[in-house]
């Protein structure tokens, strides 16, 4: 090997890491800047101006800025908790229990993790649709969230029916719970998506109620008489 080989080599081992490292930093920049302006309103130059850097050297690291909202998105959503990441009384107690566990701490955990979920909530409503294909085909892959081991270990405690399509629990309850967590949104915690007021504790302990009513008799099984 040359010297000149040799030396080619090593410069791209050391650029890998300052590659990842700038895209990392820009990916962290960016999460705030997404989640106080909306992906629509998000400036790049404001983003390059933050880092100090040229715009380009944005684009040149994710493509665009759909492809920089994108691993945002995938940030958010791996440090946001698991279906299953409960406590050990909440985990013994069955799934509709831990169902019921994340959906009475919505407010709470949006107020502990703004940014993340703000990040989600634009990436679900305030994307466009090739986006959102993205965004889709990834939650589909890597499961950030558990969706799959959660069906399972459902199944495995007879608490779910056994006659539908393991896939389609899935897309139900992924779907209907996200959806109800997002209607828990209210205007005060953002009101940029949801310009409705605030519900009463009363109206939304029922709502909720209800709610979890409809699961169980979708895809529950029915108790023993």
């Amino acid at each position: 090997m040359t010297y000149s080989h040799f030396m080619a080599r090593n410069e791209r081992k050391v650029s890998r890491p300052l590659t990842e490292t700038k895209r990392e930093l820009i990916v962290a920049a960016a999460m705030p800047l997404f989640a106080e302006q909306g992906y629509h309103a998000a400036r790049m130059d404001d983003l390059a101006a933050t880092l100090d850097i040229a715009k380009g050297s944005i684009f040149q690291h994710f493509g665009s800025k759909g492809g920089l909202f994108l691993e945002v998105y995938k940030k958010a959503a791996r440090s946001l908790p698991a279906y299953l990441e409960v406590p050990t009384e909440v985990r013994h107690l069955g799934f509709f229990e831990i169902l019921y566990y994340w959906l009475t701490r919505t407010e709470h955990l949006v107020r502990e993790d703004w940014i993340p979920y703000r990040i989600c909530l634009l990436g679900n409503y305030g994307t466009d649709l090739t986006l959102k294909r993205e965004i889709n085909r990834f939650l589909v892959l890597e499961d950030p969230y558990g969706r799959v081991a959660f069906i399972q270990f459902g199944l495995e405690r007879g608490e779910l029916r056994k006659d539908l399509d393991i896939e389609t629990v899935i897309s139900f309850v992924d779907g209907m719970v996200e959806r109800f967590q997002d209607a828990l949104l209210v205007e005060e915690l953002d009101p940029g998506l949801f310009r409705r007021s605030g519900a009463s504790i009363e109206k939304k302990e029922a709502s909720l109620a209800q709610f979890m009513d409809l699961l169980r008799r979708a895809i529950g099984v029915e108790p023993k008489t």
